[in-house]
């Protein structure tokens, strides 16, 4: 029977094909890895030959999506650990580079330099340099402590001829907040609300959590694989596009923001921590913003909620970030069906040492203005209608999403790229009072480069 890709997987009873596919899909694109210590190196290809072997070698050092998976349900059980993850991608000119058929989804064969103009990044000579250069591949190599990475590291080195060069290297280093939840270095909870294509995963939501009766988390197996065209049978070996963006974040300037926001609109005492909630649509713990007017919901944070209740934008604002990257139906200009389609797995990993906590009451002057961040990462089965869409259509637009009164929200604050003008603020939470208009809020996330590669199926890279 073929590989059901118009609904989640069970992948305890999965069978047939779906359970070769399992078998050959690379971990993290279903299921999230963990990768709180994460080396990132991007490679350049010289001799085609070499490249094939080096890749064919690494699939020895590869663990499949179902051996990833017991492995998380071992640990459930037992505590025991798992094995370090290593994760491989292409570009597209990598696919040319090794005269193999690349996938044809027309972003990724353009690559991320060609998206500039469109998703109103920086211009490419203003990103760092690596990412200027031309880049064949990436290696991801994460784990939950740094030994096993670092070993991992070794054994990549044993393999890599001198013909494949590392253009470029990252390091992730993971944050979390006294609740043990990971946040970013606004400090806010991140990760969150993810589409679940594992049937058991939205179980778990539906039994552990806050539920899933507002919101489904559920998304196809559709939305993240792609059948591997140059695998020996696509009809069963997937892989996924992926996304690799590197965000700066100017702390200090986002908690300038925060302040002089709560000042402009009167905010008191514990209320003040309102105005950070505003721009992002959670508190930092990670409560809703739409659902309570403070922070100190129930532990694990909530996900199970819609934005029915607001329809004015009274509560949490249009152009709040999580209420812009994903409407939960109350867009306005698609069906939620259609809504959904856009919604990404994201992947992403801080980075960055610094010396304060992120969650403490300190001044803005304390905190970093550089060197910190977010490595984006994300999978898709459509670059244009996931990632692209998000960011240009959704967080870049000013008109996104549409309110009653036919006014404009502006640009995400967080992650939004382009002229930004100033917008309305509710002073009191839920009440129909006029909302203040306010300066800009600045910029404070600046992308420093990225490319698009396509994680391919175990089968294909054993296969060279």
């Amino acid at each position: 029977m073929p590989v059901d890709l118009s609904t989640t997987l069970s992948w305890k009873s999965a069978t047939g094909e779906a359970a070769t596919m399992l078998d050959e899909l690379q971990p993290n694109i279903l299921k999230a890895h963990v990768r709180d210590r994460l080396t990132v190196l991007f490679l350049g290809f010289g001799d085609d030959a070499e490249a094939r072997t080096f890749l064919n070698g690494l699939s020895g050092l590869m663990k499949s999506a179902r051996t990833h998976l017991r492995e998380v349900e071992a640990h459930k059980l037992t505590k025991a650990g798992g094995t370090p993850y290593l994760g491989v991608g292409l570009t597209a000119h990598g696919y040319a580079t090794l005269g193999v058929t690349a996938p044809a989804d027309p972003s990724f064969t353009a690559g991320a330099k060609a998206a500039v103009e469109k998703l109103a990044d920086p211009a490419v000579t203003e990103w760092e340099g690596h990412y200027q250069q031309t880049i064949d591949a990436v290696l991801l190599l994460g784990d939950a402590t740094a030994g096993p990475v670092r070993t991992l590291r070794r054994q990549v080195e044993a393999l890599r001829p001198a013909s494949v060069t590392v253009v470029g290297e990252e390091s992730g280093l993971g944050l979390a907040n006294a609740n043990g939840d990971g946040i970013e270095h606004f400090g806010y909870v991140d990760g969150r609300s993810q589409p679940l294509f594992l049937t058991e995963d939205v179980d778990a939501e539906r039994d552990t959590t806050d539920g899933v009766n507002d919101w489904d988390p559920s998304a196809p197996l559709e939305q993240v694989l792609v059948p591997d065209p140059a695998a020996p049978d696509p009809t069963v070996h997937f892989g996924s596009y992926f996304v690799f963006r590197k965000l700066e974040q100017n702390v200090r300037l986002f908690k300038e923001a925060e302040r002089d926001l709560a000042h402009d609109l009167g905010l008191r005492g514990e209320d003040r921590e309102r105005a950070g909630a505003m721009l992002v649509g959670r508190f930092e713990d990670g409560t809703p913003l739409t659902v309570q007017s403070a922070p100190g919901s129930h532990h694990p944070v909530g996900n199970d909620f819609s934005y029915d209740s607001d329809k004015l934008g009274q509560k949490c604002p249009f152009h709040a970030h999580i209420r812009k990257t994903n409407p939960r139906g109350s867009g306005g200009a698609e069906a939620p069906e259609e809504e959904r389609k856009h919604l990404m797995a994201r992947r992403g990993q801080t980075y960055g040492r610094r010396h304060d906590d992120p969650n403490a009451d300190l001044p803005p002057r304390l905190r970093p203005a550089k060197d910190v961040g977010l490595l984006f990462m994300a999978f898709n089965s459509n670059l244009g209608n996931q990632f692209e869409f998000t960011q240009q259509i959704w967080a870049n637009n000013p008109a996104f999403p549409f309110p009653p009164d036919g006014s404009q929200p502006g640009l995400d604050p967080v992650i939004g790229q382009g002229a930004r003008a100033p917008q309305k603020y509710a002073p009191e939470w839920g009440h129909n009072n006029v909302a203040e208009a306010t300066d800009p809020i600045p910029q404070a996330v600046t992308m420093k480069g990225g490319e698009y590669f396509f994680m391919p199926s175990l089968a294909f890279l054993r296969s060279l």
